[in-house]
């Protein structure tokens, strides 16, 4: 389904701690926008009824149906974007705009 770096599972545990949300599983939800690239978005949520629910690097996902096509193969990752500013960045082959990372 989707994978998450070690880094990302860093970062997500860190940000549980911070909000007092241990107890509760990200979700992660994908729609496609109006251009035609893919719109992310997360939290820490409860499982509803419908929702895919698996665990991933000691993370706890849930998935709505909605957005299980989408996120199929995608890959989570918390990177260094310029000067200390790190973010999280999804990796998806099913976004048109996708572009492989560079192997050296």
């Amino acid at each position: 389904m989707i994978t998450i770096s070690p880094a990302a599972a860093e970062q997500i545990r860190h940000s549980a701690q911070q909000t007092e949300s241990e107890s509760l599983a990200l979700r992660i939800a994908a729609k496609v926008a109006i251009d035609e690239s893919i719109e992310y978005g997360t939290g820490f949520d409860e499982k509803k009824q419908d929702d895919m629910e698996f665990t991933v690097e000691g993370i706890k996902l849930l998935i709505a149906p909605s957005s299980a096509d989408l996120l199929h193969g995608a890959h989570l990752d918390f990177v260094e974007i310029e000067g200390g500013e790190h973010n999280f960045i999804f990796q998806n082959p099913n976004d048109p705009s996708y572009k492989p990372p560079k192997v050296d």
